[in-house]
């Protein structure tokens, strides 16, 4: 993975990588202030229904874990060729999406994305360091917003914590990694319609995606949605992983 990929190029900041494991991600929101109410679970098949009834249900948000290795430079790029960097702010947005400035934490650029948009917004506690947080972000435009979320020590703290948690050794912060989190969330003001949030993008990216009443993440057009995204990164599931958020009471 190159460094324009894991984030690290032109980095002020680097945070340590998170380990790609529900644990650890689920420690890290409930100290950031999410209810207990909600946690992240591995999905183990796309495919099974038996592997996919273990998944409790709503999903509230995805995260796609898969191998970034130089052909995201290509996407990256046509990214910026075929949009304009995005420049959202305030309540009307229809999600809240962070530009990544830290190098290093795409996943907690993912983990950010799903629990600031959608239902799962409802379970962040009052006064709680993602709270507070968000009411400071949601009037920045996206450089204010990096600059809020590189300053904030709680996050720094907590994710460091995070990174150290997992069960394998913990990389350096500046090592380049080579794998890269997307999240996939539903709009908060636009019923249904689905976002793919990925901080090293423009923006956040509408997808042709909007859920039926009662339908969740997880259902037939997410699982479709996934499973597009594996096969245009040219994948065959090898090296992906997804993880859920989902409410666990």
């Amino acid at each position: 993975m190159s460094t324009s990929q894991s984030g690290n190029y032109g980095r002020r900041k680097h945070y340590i990588p998170l380990e790609s494991n529900p644990d650890v991600f689920t420690e890290l929101i409930h100290t950031l202030g999410v209810s207990s109410s909600l946690a992240f679970q591995d999905v183990y098949s796309l495919d099974d229904p038996d592997l996919l009834s273990l998944v409790p249900r709503p999903v509230l948000g995805l995260i796609l874990i898969f191998p970034a290795m130089e052909d995201y430079d290509k996407v990256l790029e046509d990214d910026k060729k075929t949009r304009q960097a995005y420049t959202g702010k305030g309540e009307d947005e229809p999600v809240t999406w962070f530009e990544q400035t830290i190098g290093n934490a795409c996943g907690l650029y993912a983990l950010l994305h799903c629990i600031c948009n959608g239902p799962a917004k409802q379970y962040l506690k009052p006064d709680s360091t993602m709270s507070n947080l968000l009411k400071k972000c949601v009037p920045l435009d996206p450089t204010g917003r990096a600059l809020a979320l590189e300053g904030s020590e709680e996050v720094e703290y907590a994710h460091t914590h995070a990174g150290k948690s997992g069960h394998t050794v913990a990389p350096d912060p500046t090592d380049d990694v080579g794998h890269h989190y997307v999240a996939f969330v539903t709009s908060s003001i636009q019923t249904g319609v689905v976002y793919e949030m990925d901080g090293m993008k423009q923006g956040p990216l509408k997808t042709d995606v909007t859920l039926e009443e009662g339908e969740d993440l997880l259902g037939d057009a997410g699982q479709k949605l996934v499973k597009n995204f594996i096969e245009r990164e040219q994948g065959r599931s090898i090296g992906f992983s997804l993880m859920a958020l989902v409410k666990t009471d």
